[in-house]
């Protein structure tokens, strides 16, 4: 069982367009509504390819009754705590060429009592769990050790924790040792304070990382695929994609397939390639029908090209 908590959930809705100018009426060519999140994503990622899951999460308002009849939809399991504020509903702007411009609501903001409630439905649901992800953004209210403090409680009982955050919230979340952090370039460089410009950059930052007593951390890369740093050492690992249709949800869906192919090694990072290589050829986040067991040519090395650059 993976438990996922998501503190700032969505309905993303994906407007697909000719081109994007700024000022002038755009009309959508299709679009799509889908329940989301980081961890939400995860969880519908792992539950679509029969691994068991539960994702924590508030919700709240319209908005959240409509992301309780997706998840319902779904038939992926989850946990819902009620707030009194609405949870937000996001907006991707989808071009031809795969181009993605996002509008992010700040989401609700919640009171000491939900955010309380919220922490132990998530250890709760953890008790039972192998792994307890801690995804995205935190909400207005929440302070930014919340995660720290769920990776401290869940480790307590057992439970393999892992963060995939980004700024003061994961900065705060290294204090708890984690097992593991799924950071992408940015949130690498903004978390140690370097130019992340090659392949020996980001190694060196995740060993950085690696010394405040992390467990292991899983770089994303963009088109460059993912590095994997743990007490083994280095992998690194790409997934040729000839044109990516979107790159939304691309991380989650790493995850979900690390998580799933075991939470450690050259079989979870090769998973995890796989399904991320899926998600980005596909619109919105959702990776339902998706054949996430197709190899697109993934290739991993234990001995890198450091002077790589990235894209």
């Amino acid at each position: 069982m993976i438990t996922t908590v998501t503190a700032n959930p969505s309905v993303d809705r994906t407007i697909c367009i000719d081109s994007l100018v700024r000022g002038d009426v755009l009309r959508g060519t299709r679009s799509s509504v889908e329940p989301s999140g980081k961890g939400v994503n995860v969880t519908l990622a792992l539950h679509t390819h029969g691994h068991a899951t539960t994702a924590v999460l508030p919700l709240g308002g319209a908005s959240g009754a409509e992301l309780r009849s997706m998840l319902d939809a779904s038939g992926a399991g989850y946990v819902a705590v009620p707030i009194a504020e609405a949870v937000r509903s996001n907006i991707s702007l989808l071009e031809p060429d795969g181009t993605v411009t996002k509008a992010n609501e700040p989401g609700p903001q919640l009171t000491p009592p939900e955010i309380e409630a919220l922490a132990e439905a998530a250890i709760t649901a953890a008790t039972s769990a192998s792994w307890l992800a801690c995804c995205g953004s935190l909400p207005v209210g929440v302070a930014p050790g919340f995660y720290a403090d769920l990776i401290a409680r869940g480790s307590a009982a057992g439970c393999r924790t892992v963060v995939d955050s980004s700024g003061p919230c994961l900065e705060k979340a290294l204090d708890a040792s984690p097992d593991l952090i799924k950071p992408n370039i940015d949130e690498l460089a903004e978390l140690t304070g370097r130019r992340l410009h090659t392949l020996g950059d980001v190694v060196d930052a995740g060993k950085l990382v690696r010394g405040r007593g992390v467990g292991a951390v899983l770089a994303s890369l963009g088109p460059r695929g993912a590095v994997l740093l743990d007490h083994d050492g280095v992998l690194h690992g790409e997934a040729p994609v000839g044109r990516p249709v979107s790159t939304v949800g691309a991380g989650d869906a790493l995850l979900a397939g690390f998580l799933a192919g075991g939470g450690r090694g050259a079989e979870a990072l090769h998973m995890a390639l796989r399904w991320a290589a899926t998600a980005v050829q596909q619109p919105g986040t959702l990776f339902s029908g998706a054949d996430f067991n197709a190899d697109p040519g993934v290739t991993i090395t234990a001995t890198p090209d450091l002077s790589l650059r990235l894209t």
